[in-house]
């Protein structure tokens, strides 16, 4: 943020004001949550402790530091980077180059295998595995939520299995984490009650309209699909969901907004009994296949 020139921000409050403004000036959805945010992580508090202390005096460094956050925000760095954290159900994750950043979208995962324990459709101790854990959010969380289940996740990406291991460990989940092709791992590992994914359906020709902060910041390899083709990935799942899956188990798919007609379709041709979850906005989002006869 280039420094004004009149005397810079005195306290708390006068600091959350000029970062506010700035955000705003430069065209930042949420700028006075996102402000706020960044503003509290620099003098290293949270949003309330910020909106409780307005009247503190700030010291150099703090104006500083605050700063140097508000300025990577205008440059459309995404606040989960910035810093290094974002919440998914509850429980902060920590996050950075490399990984997917967690989306509220994702929890319906959780919500969706929580009711099958619930109403008795998975074993005691269902044995759960994430293909293409990028921070391991889905795989900590099932393993928290359910106890008693064995999580087990694999990534290709070694950055994305540094966050997703520091993750599992600070949280003290007991996932265990593979590293290699989803799909060979997937085989060697299972067979599983519950198979997940959420996988790259981005075609590379809708790049140029994604928000910058996903484009330019996020993991190409999470975000697009191979060769183009969205549906690359939910082919092969489903090809391999007979060896994968336990009988009487299920795959659950996160996909596109545009996407779920073609899965449905993909599903019917191998003649499996497949179902869509919508999440929160009423889009289809969770591809349900199984249980497995």
């Amino acid at each position: 943020m280039p420094k004004p020139e009149t005397a810079g921000p005195k306290t708390v409050g006068e600091m959350q004001t000029m970062a506010r403004t700035f955000l705003e000036r430069k065209g930042i959805e949420e700028s006075r949550l996102e402000a706020d945010l960044l503003v509290a992580h620099a003098l290293k508090m949270d949003r309330l402790g910020l909106l409780l202390h307005l009247d503190r005096p700030l010291l150099p460094e703090e104006v500083d530091a605050a700063r140097e956050l508000i300025v990577r925000r205008s440059k459309r760095e995404p606040v989960a980077y910035i810093t290094g954290q974002r919440e998914f159900y509850g429980r902060n994750f920590k996050v950075g180059s490399g990984a997917l950043i967690p989306r509220p979208e994702s929890e319906l995962f959780v919500d969706v295998v929580k009711q099958w324990v619930k109403d008795g459709l998975l074993p005691d101790k269902p044995r759960i595995f994430d293909f293409g854990t990028g921070s391991g959010c889905l795989a900590i969380t099932l393993a928290l939520e359910i106890p008693a289940a064995q999580v087990g996740a694999v990534d290709l990406s070694d950055e994305a299995l540094n966050w997703a291991r520091l993750n599992g460990t600070e949280l003290e989940s007991g996932v265990t984490f593979h590293a290699g092709d989803g799909f060979e791992v997937s085989k060697a590992q299972g067979p599983f009650d519950v198979w997940l994914s959420n996988p790259p359906y981005v075609r590379p020709d809708e790049g140029a309209a994604m928000e910058p902060e996903v484009r330019d910041y996020e993991p190409a390899q999470a975000l697009f699909a191979p060769e183009g083709d969205p549906d690359h990935f939910v082919r092969r799942l489903l090809d391999d969901f007979p060896q994968v899956v336990a009988p009487g188990g299920y795959l659950l798919v996160e996909l596109g907004h545009d996407q779920s007609e073609r899965a449905l379709k993909m599903v019917q041709e191998r003649k499996l009994t497949g179902r869509m979850e919508s999440d929160l906005a009423r889009i289809p989002r969770l591809l349900v296949v199984g249980p497995r006869g």
